[in-house]
């Protein structure tokens, strides 16, 4: 029983947030009704989220088992939080850079046939960012 009410009430709390937003997701609702219910829905889920936080529901969780997992826990938290930031940023930074390599490599290409290579390095050279950042994040994953 025990087990099915931990399964039920975050359904229930997600099936609960998501009701205001069916009519705007079909078209029913649009304009300045579709902005309220989207606003309430984000100020629900974020009241919710901090319902949880602060009042924990049923001791589930107790004072002396987040004592001993909090420091293995927050250490291997923290490395997969930076392997994804690493990952994110690297490639963001990648998508910036082919994103003005790109163009204006197809225009050079455009007026002369012979910039190809020299067009081709830069756009590479946007996207080596990317794997650079994956690189690391492998690195820091491996260390966890």
């Amino acid at each position: 029983m025990n087990t099915m009410m931990m399964f039920l009430l975050p359904l229930a709390a997600v099936v609960l947030l998501m009701a205001p937003l069916v009519p705007v997701y079909t078209g029913v609702t649009t304009g300045k009704k579709a902005k309220h219910a989207m606003i309430f829905n984000l100020c629900a889920f974020f009241g919710i989220c901090l319902l949880a936080v602060v009042l924990p529901l049923g001791g589930f969780v107790s004072a002396a088992d987040a004592a001993e997992t909090a420091a293995s826990a927050s250490s291997a938290g923290l490395g997969y939080i930076a392997a994804a930031l690493v990952t994110g940023m690297s490639a963001i930074g990648a998508g910036i850079a082919v994103a003005a390599a790109a163009p204006a490599a197809i225009g050079a290409f455009s007026e002369d046939a012979k910039n190809f290579g020299k067009s081709l390095i830069f756009v590479a050279l946007g996207e080596g960012v990317a794997l650079y950042g994956l690189l690391i994040s492998i690195l820091i994953l491996n260390k966890i």
